[in-house]
């Protein structure tokens, strides 16, 4: 996909970035049981707390002919809270395009590492960007376990 563009996430946006996690979670490859990702995700997130943890970043989205297919998000400190993208445009190389983007604007903040609690389908996405494992942890969401990694990457 070589037409796509990334521009900021406006509150406009902030809906259809619930859809695009929600569609990530249940419809794209997965290593967490479906109660695992019911837990994780029961609804497209919407509404004013999500609204507002959106707002205290930089979120890029990434469109395709003004279709949403991902979004990435950045906390001022260099850590990256949401990473998801539709299942029909995983393996496409958007990950990659969004991260580039986001380490670019880390960068020019003079952050000095960029962090993430990746999940276990985000890892190895942030392992070929250059990130390593800091430790593994299970956290507990409505009563499921969620294995995910917390990592960094120095810049």
């Amino acid at each position: 996909m070589d037409d796509i563009t990334l521009r900021i996430a406006t509150a406009n946006d902030y809906d259809t970035l619930g859809q695009i996690m929600f569609d990530a979670i249940h419809n794209g490859p997965t290593k967490y049981s479906s109660a695992q990702s019911k837990a994780w995700a029961p609804a497209p997130r919407s509404g004013a707390d999500w609204a507002n943890r959106l707002s205290q970043n930089d979120v890029i989205i990434a469109e395709h002919e003004g279709e949403a297919l991902g979004f990435m998000s950045i906390e001022p400190g260099g850590y990256i809270d949401f990473v998801y993208i539709r299942p029909a445009a995983q393996g496409s190389g958007l990950f990659r395009r969004l991260f580039a983007d986001v380490e670019h604007r880390a960068i020019s903040a003079a952050e000095t590492e960029l962090s993430t609690h990746a999940s276990l389908m985000a890892l190895p996405a942030f392992t070929a960007m250059g990130f390593d494992v800091d430790f593994h942890e299970t956290v507990e969401v409505d009563g499921q376990e969620l294995a995910r990694a917390r990592m960094f990457k120095t810049l």
